[in-house]
Order: C-alpha cells, then sequence, then structure tokens
C-alpha cells in the first residue's frame, strides 16, 4: 500500500520535462526497449546491440568498439560520436576536440542510465543541427555490465516503483561488484575500461550513471565529483565549487529537473543533523578518476521516483552535463594539462609541503544545502530498529553537508618506490593502470625510507574475495644496496597520485589493503614480521635503468 501511495505522490513532486533533440525529418529512428514498452521493461544485452546497429545503420557520425569481453563471454561495446567520428585516439593528437565518457549499468539493477545514454546516442544523431560534436567527442558505454543485466527478474531492487518486468543485479558474472574494483582491477570489465577507454582514449571527464538506495526527497537527480584529497585539488575545487553547481542550475532552468548532492541523512530520524556523501577511497570509479587528474560526475538517480521519470531525469542530467562541458572545454583542457604537469613536478622533486593523507575526517562544506524532503514516521518494533518512513507531508530542510574529506594523518610524499620482490603479478597490476614501472639496469646504493611492521591484521568477513588488511608500523631511514633488476616507480609520471596510493604502505585502498604483499609478509615460522616489499626514495638519484615493456 506505501508503495503505490508513494508512486502516487512521488509524481507530482517532480517538475520534469523530456527535451528531445531536434529530430530530421528522415524515417523513424529507433525505441529503446524501455520506450516500446511504455517504460514496463528495460533493455536486454541482445537489445542494447540491435539499438546501436540500428543508430549505425543511420549515421556516419558513430563507430563502435569493443572495450571488453565479460566471464559469460558477452561483449561490452563502446559507442564513439563525432563529426567525424576519430578512426582511433592517434587522429585527436592535433584536434581541439574534448574526449567525454558516458558509462551506465555498472550496477545492472540501476538500469535509468542504459536506456537515458541510449536515447542519449540516438538524438544527438538524429539531431540536424549535430549538437556539441565540433568540440566534444562523446563516448558511451550503455550496458557496462551485461552479465549482471541479463539476470533481469521483478524480484531485484523490489523497493523501486519499475519497470514491471525488472531490472538486473549488481554484481557482474565474476560476483565482483564494478564499483569497487578500480584499484584491483580484478573484473575483465574494469581491466577493459583503464585499457581500452581511460589509457587508450584519455577522456578529461567520466560521467558514471547510478541508482540510490534510502534515501527519501523530491529531487530525482543526485550527484557528486571526486570526494578523495589526494587527487589534485584544483580538480576537485573546480567540479565541487564550480562546474556542478553551474550543471545544477543549467538543469534546473533548462531541463525543469531538481537535483541536490548525492547522500543519506545523518540520521533519519533527525533530518536537521545533516546529509552526509559516502566514501572517498578510490576503489569507486569516480574517485579513481579524481586520481588520474581527470574530472569524473557521479550520477544517482531518485530511487522511489517511477521508472520513466527517473530515465528521464537521467537525460535530463546528461544533457546539462554536455552542455556544460562543451561551454567549459577549452578551460577543462588547461585544468586537466596543468594537473598532470604539477603531479610530474611534484614527483621530480618533493618538498616538505608535499604530503599523502593515509587517515580522513568527514566534515561540512561551509555552505549547507537544501533538500525537498518529507516529514518522517517512526514506526517502534517489539526488535531490532523502528521502521522510519516518509509521510506525504512535504517538509524542506537546510542542512549542513559533510562532504569534504580533510587530511588527518599525513606521511611524506616520496621520489619513488623500489619493490624488492620480483612478483610479475604486482608489476603486471601497475601496468595495467598505466603506470609507468622501471628497472634498475646497474646496482645501486641508496638511502631510502623503510616500513617496519609492528602489527598486521585482516578482516574477518571477506569483501569481493578479499580479507582487507589493516597494519601498524614505522618508517625508518637506512642505506640499503639495491640489485640490477630491481623494480623503481617513479611518482614524476602523470599517474603519480595514483602511484602512491597504490604503493604507499599505509594507504588505506592500496595494494597492501587488498593482499597483493601477505605472502611476503609474514614467514612461515616465528611471529616476527618480514619488512615491508616496498620502500621509498624520498629524494631524486640519478640511476642506470630502463622501461619495463
Amino acid at each position: 500500500m506505501l508503495k503505490s501511495k508513494r508512486q502516487i505522490f512521488i509524481s507530482s513532486f517532480f517538475l520534469l520535462i523530456f527535451i528531445p533533440l531536434t529530430l530530421s525529418s528522415q524515417e523513424k529512428w529507433p525505441l529503446t526497449r524501455a520506450e516500446q514498452t511504455d517504460y514496463k521493461a528495460t533493455s536486454r544485452h541482445d537489445d542494447v546491440l540491435a539499438f546501436i546497429q540500428a543508430l549505425q545503420r543511420k549515421s556516419s557520425l558513430m563507430r563502435v568498439e569493443t572495450m571488453a569481453i565479460t566471464t559469460e563471454g558477452r561483449p561490452v561495446p563502446l559507442i564513439i560520436i563525432g563529426d567525424p567520428p576519430p578512426i582511433s585516439p592517434q587522429e585527436l593528437r592535433f584536434d581541439q576536440r574534448v574526449v567525454v565518457y558516458i558509462q551506465a549499468n555498472i550496477h545492472a539493477g540501476e538500469v535509468e542510465g542504459k536506456e537515458a545514454s541510449l536515447m542519449l546516442a540516438r538524438d544527438i544523431l538524429a539531431s540536424g543541427k549535430l549538437p556539441y560534436l565540433d568540440r566534444l567527442v562523446i563516448l558511451i558505454a550503455p550496458n557496462f555490465n551485461p552479465d549482471g543485466n541479463e539476470k533481469i527478474s521483478p524480484q531485484n531492487r523490489r523497493n523501486q516503483p519499475g519497470p514491471e518486468e525488472g531490472v538486473g543485479v549488481r554484481t557482474n558474472g565474476q560476483n565482483l561488484d564494478l564499483n569497487r574494483d578500480a584499484m584491483k582491477l580484478e573484473s575483465l570489465e574494469m581491466q577493459g575500461l583503464v585499457a581500452n577507454v581511460l589509457e587508450r582514449w584519455d577522456p578529461l571527464l567520466l560521467v558514471d550513471c547510478h541508482t540510490t538506495n534510502g534515501s527519501y526527497h523530491e529531487e530525482i537527480v543526485t550527484y557528486s565529483w571526486p570526494l578523495n584529497p589526494n587527487g589534485d585539488p584544483s580538480i576537485l575545487a573546480y567540479m565541487r565549487d564550480k562546474m556542478l553547481p553551474s550543471i545544477q542550475q543549467t538543469l534546473e532552468k533548462k531541463y525543469k529537473t531538481l537535483s541536490i548532492p548525492y547522500g543519506d541523512p545523518v540520521d533519519f530520524k533527525e533530518m536537521e543533523k545533516g546529509w552526509r556523501t559516502y566514501s572517498h577511497q578510490p576503489r569507486y570509479l569516480t574517485n579513481y578518476i579524481g586520481l588520474r587528474n581527470r574530472l569524473s560526475i557521479l550520477d544517482e538517480n531518485y530511487v522511489y521516483a517511477p521508472f520513466k521519470e527517473r530515465v528521464m531525469g537521467c537525460y535530463n542530467f546528461l544533457r546539462a552535463i554536455l552542455d556544460e562541458t562543451y561551454n567549459r572545454a577549452e578551460e577543462i583542457k588547461r585544468l586537466v594539462a596543468e594537473a598532470d604537469r604539477k603531479t610530474i613536478a611534484m614527483g621530480l622533486n618533493p618538498t616538505e609541503k608535499d604530503l599523502f593523507a593515509v587517515e580522513f575526517e568527514l566534515k561540512p562544506l561551509p555552505m549547507p544545502i537544501k533538500i525537498r524532503g518529507y516529514e518522517m514516521e517512526i514506526i517502534p518494533r517489539e526488535s531490532g530498529f523502528p521502521q522510519i518512513k516518509p509521510t506525504e507531508k512535504k517538509k524542506t530542510y537546510i542542512v549542513p553537508y559533510l562532504a569534504d574529506f580533510w587530511p588527518k594523518r599525513s606521511v611524506p610524499w616520496p621520489h619513488a618506490y623500489l619493490i624488492t620482490v620480483n612478483d610479475r603479478e604486482i608489476i603486471n597490476k601497475l601496468k595495467q593502470h598505466g603506470i609507468v614501472v622501471e628497472r634498475l639496469t646497474q646496482p645501486a646504493r641508496l638511502e631510502v625510507e623503510t616500513y617496519e611492521l609492528k602489527d598486521l591484521k585482516a578482516a574477518e568477513r571477506p569483501f569481493q574475495g578479499h580479507r582487507l588488511n589493516t597494519l601498524k608500523g614505522e618508517f625508518r631511514s637506512e642505506i640499503r644496496d639495491f640489485p640490477a633488476g630491481t623494480f623503481f616507480v617513479t611518482t614524476a609520471q602523470p599517474l603519480g597520485r595514483l602511484v602512491v596510493y597504490l604503493l604507499e604502505p599505509e594507504s588505506d585502498d592500496g595494494l597492501f589493503v587488498w593482499n597483493f604483499f601477505d605472502r611476503y609478509l609474514v614467514p612461515e615460522w616465528g611471529r616476527r614480521f618480514e619488512v615491508f616489499p616496498v620502500v621509498k626514495l624520498m629524494k631524486p638519484v640519478f640511476l642506470a635503468k630502463e622501461i619495463v615493456r
């Protein structure tokens, strides 16, 4: 009963309009599965492939690549739209266009972005005025998790109104949550994303489409920016303070769609306590992109709105993002180029001011935000927590927004890391990220920082197939001899921030956390710990070395 009432009154809360691009007078363009069924169903994998093929038959401004093949053997298609569409990234070397990447269905129960991005591709190609394409090349992966998508059932995500025929599941064919895989890169989909999109096409902006869980409000779109403070501070501030507020205004004024920053109440029973964002960790894709010195936007569509309104809200949000990116194209290029330059410079000669945060404190942003919510009803239960649900009475809350992660404890930024074990899995993992790895071609005696382990604990409950590690220890300075062949990873490269996050012993989401170093830390006999197999070179030294190919 509550669900049907909620659908009725939520529909009246959203001031939404769907503004399709003006279609040309040619014969009919394809419709998505959602459009064909009046939003009673979402697209299957074969529907997505057929829709893409139909677009190819209608337009010469589109190409298609396969970014990955899933565990269950399904291709993950990547749509490339441009005027003209580049045959390869090499064609863009002297091209002024900015590459934008839109990704949907990473969680295949959250299908709004899948339908909206397909509609967006069609409407751009079908428009006689060809919007955006003189400044942008648009990449779209509408079905990033096809294995999860094919497990469609009405029993999945039963808390959301529609589509009636059901949605897919959160995980992929390996039973992995793809939006927790950005650092360990164990899924074929994420490996394909990094290799065939991030490294190959180098989009300056990534948009990742999701659907919310849990909180109640009128706004149909919620959003976030890269949250980790170890990313370039200029990019973080630009997204948070300039670009996304401008997108929010465009979305409301031009597309009549309400939005707020993503989050949940600090306390559902006392909404006035504040609104809190999600984690800063780079295992989440949009935070990971920030560590790569690129812009990213998390799109979370409001779960309790009817399915059609969720799709249209997402469509309008994507339009507003492209509008703003189009207008800011030159500014974005300068921002990203400067972030890369600063990262390399910091790695070349770290100073005392250059630090890497290993512990964080969540603080509110200076300005509160407005949440168009409801008065909440608290229903006691004999056992467990009380049930909390919204009433039909609207209430606007002006609340602090806890979305600013501050460094609570930091360690000095190194010039480079030396890996003292010949472990190809570790080296290949770094190279999967696009990180440049070198090896010494002559022995070297160096003053380094070594991490002496005092305590190591693995989580009792597995997560993503891992028992996540925590440690305690301390650094000590020593002079050590390193043989030829020792692996050397400098932070003086565009991905230097990612290098530190992966290899720093006390990093909260690095390779140590994900068990990549476990075999080297605890001996078979005895209670002592081995020396951590990654050491830090704090200042640059001229060394004979070569790139590992």
